[in-house]
């Protein structure tokens, strides 16, 4: 995979929005029996977002630069985007109108490290908008050895997820919404930094050996990563619910902090204690991510 168009990014995101939804749903008359396109056509799109027939054909072939964002909001409204999607195609507008060049970041600062350190109790990592693994502590590490289990650095989720396949769907209880999720997460990444090199080679290896990934890439879809349960089967400490939270790094834009937590009292609170007795017992457990005093 040579490189992610933002052009081709608008309009396949663009048209397969479209697609979705019918004219019934949008409250419009279905005039005819035997549509042709599959969902509304295009120009109920720009009766909805109250712009030209013309207009809206230029930004669904991919022109967005000139987009005021009233338009961009009433696109999303007539889209019946959610918040993930108009945030991906503000993101688009964006890279149409700037062209930057941004990359996921891959190290933290030693600030950040003291605070994962400091988070004994609960598995607490930071990682970037290509799911790569940045930093973790110990518990975290513990927690997530299958992922880690790969000598390549930095260790990836969505990699994990799609290229081992059979210990995926053995450590992820919910594996099915998992790997949705993460190729939704990624394009959303793709929206915000379409050149980044590295999410391009990521991108490029996973449509290649992945059928699975190839058709989810394929949907256009994109999704935040959500907070709430999370569902494993760990190798030493057998199933784990834990609640996940995370949070954007104000001072490391691109970065997430992710803490898993359990109820005091519940089974997997009591396995997190035999995790974390496990991992000190375990010098050798495999490192987290690139290997540099910042990480």
């Amino acid at each position: 995979m040579g490189s992610i168009n933002p052009r081709n990014e608008i309009r396949e995101f663009l048209s397969t929005r479209r697609a979705r939804i019918t004219p019934e749903e949008a409250g419009l008359p279905a005039y005819g029996g035997n549509r042709r396109v599959k969902g509304l056509r295009r120009e109920e799109v720009a009766m909805l977002a109250g712009v030209s027939v013309d207009y809206y054909i230029r930004m669904e072939r991919g022109s967005l630069a000139g987009a005021s964002d009233s338009v961009l909001e009433a696109l999303a409204d007539a889209l019946r985007l959610d918040e993930a999607e108009r945030a991906h195609l503000l993101a688009l507008a964006r890279e149409s109108r700037t062209r930057s060049r941004r990359a996921a970041p891959s190290t933290i600062r030693p600030a950040i490290r003291q605070v994962l350190d400091a988070v004994t109790d609960a598995p607490a990592w930071v990682g970037n908008g290509r799911l790569d693994v940045v930093a973790m502590n110990q518990l975290a590490r513990a927690l997530y050895s299958p992922v880690l289990a790969d000598p390549r650095r930095p260790a990836n989720f969505t990699r994990f997820v799609y290229l081992n396949p059979e210990a995926a769907e053995e450590f992820f209880v919910d594996y099915d919404r998992i790997a949705d999720d993460a190729a939704a997460m990624l394009r959303l990444e793709a929206g915000r930094n379409p050149h980044d090199r590295a999410l391009i080679e990521l991108v490029g290896e996973l449509s290649t050996r992945s059928e699975r990934f190839r058709r989810r890439w394929a949907s256009q879809d994109v999704k935040f990563h959500p907070s709430g349960r999370k569902r494993l089967r760990h190798p030493v400490v057998g199933q784990l619910d834990l609640d996940s939270e995370s949070m954007e790094l104000s001072s490391a834009p691109g970065l997430r902090l992710y803490v898993y937590t359990a109820a005091v009292g519940t089974p997997t609170a009591d396995a997190l204690k035999l995790l974390a007795s496990w991992a000190a017992s375990h010098d050798g457990l495999p490192t987290e991510a690139v290997q540099s005093g910042t990480s």
